[in-house]
């Protein structure tokens, strides 16, 4: 959609105020949608509103807490009372708590879930009634790499991407006669604030020490590395979610960075072990005499 075109479409963006949500809710409003940036952040959103208001954009911020079911109530109220319809939803906020298995507590478990799949649910549920009414509507999950393949240390994180892949995946079909299209966007490694924001939840479990403390400095390093040599930027992803709301006819799912295609062609043609074996010589695990 272009400046210009005789009906304005709107869409809600979560997690809008970092990364890959920031990119692609300034690159939708300079093809002149009507953007809805909601986060959490008061000063990161008015951040965005200032940004708009110096090149004229046609995006305002909205408070939204995708954890808190009054907080997307009134939000969708709030963007369907100013805009009359959503077309476009794309569900990018989440959180990553990277900490193995054993040492995550329960209640940080339930943190990780409640973001990145319960406040997805909750978002969606709230918009299918309008979407589902007018038999029109696109909705774009930010999944993840980490929902094909799980790297030590990401259960927590992994889990949840994998259960946004089956939700995505019947929600395709359901509402299929209803003319809602829902995609799936799987990134690997860019550079974008989740790793700042996922430092602070992780952070008690890498200092804690014990039996996996040499894993979490093996991991981090390897993370690191890679993310340095990543070419893909938060702006790149965003193109490629621009062409996932506007193709007519979009891919179940997309993937971004040069690893996705290795990632998805090592589960058609390897073994679970030979994978199993591919991250355990990445990450540096071995077994104990």
């Amino acid at each position: 959609m272009k400046n210009g075109d005789a009906k304005q479409k709107s869409a809600l963006i979560t997690g809008a105020t970092d990364g890959l949500g920031r990119a692609l809710a300034l690159l939708l409003a300079e093809r002149g949608y009507r953007v809805f940036a909601a986060g959490r952040s008061p000063e990161k959103l008015a951040q965005l509103d200032a940004l708009a208001r110096e090149k004229n954009l046609p995006l305002e911020s909205i408070a939204l807490d995708v954890c808190s079911d009054d907080s997307v109530d009134r939000a969708i109220t709030q963007v369907l009372g100013k805009a009359g319809q959503l077309d476009v939803l794309v569900n990018n906020a989440g959180v990553n708590y990277t900490a193995a298995v054993e040492d995550l507590t329960m209640q940080d478990w339930r943190a990780q879930f409640e973001t990145n799949f319960f406040g997805v649910l909750r978002v969606t549920r709230a918009i299918l009634p309008h979407m589902r009414e007018r038999r029109s509507g696109r909705i774009l999950m930010m999944s993840s790499l980490s929902g094909l393949v799980t790297p030590p240390t990401q259960g927590a994180y992994s889990s949840s991407k994998h259960a946004l892949e089956g939700l995505s995946n019947a929600l395709r079909i359901e509402l299929y006669p209803f003319g809602i299209e829902v995609v799936l966007i799987e990134p690997g490694y860019i550079i974008t604030g989740i790793q700042k924001a996922a430092a602070e939840p992780s952070k008690p479990y890498v200092q804690k020490g014990g039996p996996y403390a040499p894993l979490y400095a093996r991991f981090f390093t390897s993370v690191n590395d890679t993310r340095a040599k990543s070419r893909t930027t938060p702006e790149d992803c965003a193109r490629v979610m621009l062409h996932a709301i506007e193709t007519p006819n979009p891919k179940p799912r997309y993937g971004v960075t040069s690893l996705s295609p290795f990632v998805k062609w090592s589960k058609r043609l390897l073994t679970d072990n030979a994978i199993d074996a591919m991250l355990r010589r990445r990450y540096g695990v071995v077994r104990e005499s």
